[in-house]
């Protein structure tokens, strides 16, 4: 089908949405390592991981075999909401770079909670009451999990408890209010209120606190409080699963057109949007069927995958969540206060880990004022204003089209735009005041960390 037939959003019709995920685990002939008790340092069982997540949660967690998961009926009836979500031709960007390259984008903004990350929370939280709880504890880093953890738990009647990472808290308070707004009780990280937020802020007087620190804060509450449960937003095999119907929409829509992307782009926190985006194309790459080049892209104030030790880490800076063998700066790694707080984590999905180790994809990391400098350009040219995290895929999808230009090379672009920056507006204001700075850990400052990984 000829391209220039292509809407500019493209749409699939709501019968054709995933009744199934997807877990490529199923299809990687190399499994990721086991998550490991931090105490015993074995392989940790269900039972043990019960004690935390919900009874449904730890199944599909360690779930390596069933290549598709039913989507509960009532969860897809909350998605109906909100999805199909829409893949965008890229046109006017195209024609601002002169570019011969196709640039698609899947938008994931189109919700309240102005992200991706209400495709896994609602399933959470779905689990969650199915299993008689009364609440549950989570961390959010620049928001965006946060908010749809609260809107989820809002639509099931669940106490929601956030422990928000606090220079976002400090940064972005509108977005806390949304949270409030839907019922959360919102606490900057690290508190004064668990044993180990007071032991964090022994040992790094005046930080602004990690994605790190608030987990260790929030499993802590959880374990305090009887029928409750802890939720993440990331990292977690389960949340890429949910994710999926991200990439399993767009192969949808793709095929529809005969669209097939040379290259698809995911900005790098945790790994839940690059997870849910890639899945259904890595596993066509696995199994043989096609051939794709997959870009992880990460802040290089908080470099995983470029800079970070494939090791067994904590996945917390408290260390009392399981170890998980992933890409790791080190878990007592502090990362800079910069405004991309969604991928401010210092480790890495293990699947994303182990895919990047069998080299199935590339990662580069990227400073933030050329990530403010890709935003800009494209919310003037394509009228979203964009998440400075989804901000990392379009720098980096701008430079791959630009490379097509000097090729002269025709290829298909798809990134993830898995949100918008209405809340972030603290930092494009740095921005265009020309205040905004690059910050990039030394060798020194990783080797710090790293060195203090757990050695058995």
């Amino acid at each position: 089908m000829s391209t220039e037939k292509i809407p500019y959003k493209i749409y699939i019709e709501e019968s054709e949405m995933p009744k199934q995920w997807y877990n490529v685990r199923a299809d990687m002939k190399k499994k990721p390592a086991p998550l490991l008790n931090p105490v015993t340092k074995q392989p940790i069982t269900a039972e043990e991981l019960s004690e935390v997540f919900c009874d449904e949660l730890v199944k599909q967690e360690l779930d390596e075999t069933n290549a598709y998961i039913d989507i509960p009926e009532e969860i897809r009836e909350f998605y109906r909401m909100y999805r199909p979500a829409p893949l965008v031709r890229a046109y006017c960007l195209e024609k601002a770079l002169g570019t011969p390259a196709k640039i698609y984008y899947k938008f994931e903004g189109n919700n309240t909670s102005g992200s991706h990350k209400l495709n896994s929370a609602i399933a959470q939280a779905y689990y969650a009451k199915q299993q008689g709880l009364k609440g549950v504890t989570t961390e959010t880093g620049a928001g965006q999990w946060g908010t749809a953890l609260s809107m989820a738990c809002s639509y099931f009647d669940l106490d929601c408890q956030v422990y928000m990472v606090k220079v976002s808290y400090e940064q972005k308070p509108f977005r806390r209010e949304v949270m409030r707004t839907y019922g959360a009780n919102v606490t900057p990280s690290p508190s004064m209120l668990t044993e180990v937020g007071r032991k964090i802020n022994a040992e790094f007087p005046g930080t602004n606190g990690s994605l790190g620190c608030a987990i260790s804060e929030a499993v802590e509450a959880a374990s305090n409080q009887e029928g409750y449960r802890y939720v993440l937003g990331s990292v977690l095999s389960q949340v890429l699963l949910h994710q999926t119907v991200i990439g399993l929409e767009t192969k949808i829509a793709m095929d529809k057109y005969d669209i097939k992307p040379d290259i698809i782009i995911g900005c790098a926190g945790g790994g839940s949007n690059l997870g849910g985006l890639i899945s259904p194309f890595m596993g066509e790459k696995l199994r043989g069927e096609a051939d794709y080049k997959f870009i992880a892209v990460e802040p290089a104030s908080c470099p995983s995958l470029t800079r970070g030790v494939y090791a067994y880490d904590y996945c917390d800076t408290g260390k009392v969540c399981p170890l998980q063998k992933m890409y790791t700066l080190g878990s007592g790694f502090m990362p800079s206060s910069s405004h991309a707080g969604g991928l401010r984590y210092h480790g890495m999905s293990s699947v994303l880990s182990e895919l990047y180790d069998q080299s199935l994809m590339e990662a580069v990391s990227v400073e933030q004022t050329s990530v403010f400098d890709a935003a800009v350009k494209f919310a003037r040219v394509e009228g979203i204003l964009p998440a400075p995290e989804s901000s990392h895929a379009i720098k980096v999808a701008i430079d791959e089209a630009l490379k097509c230009k000097e090729t002269g090379e025709e290829k298909t672009i798809l990134f993830g735009l898995t949100g918008t920056g209405y809340f972030d507006m603290y930092a494009y204001e740095k921005f265009n005041n020309g205040v905004m700075g690059d910050y990039v850990p030394t060798d020194e400052e990783i080797k710090i960390a790293t060195d203090k990984l757990p050695k058995f």
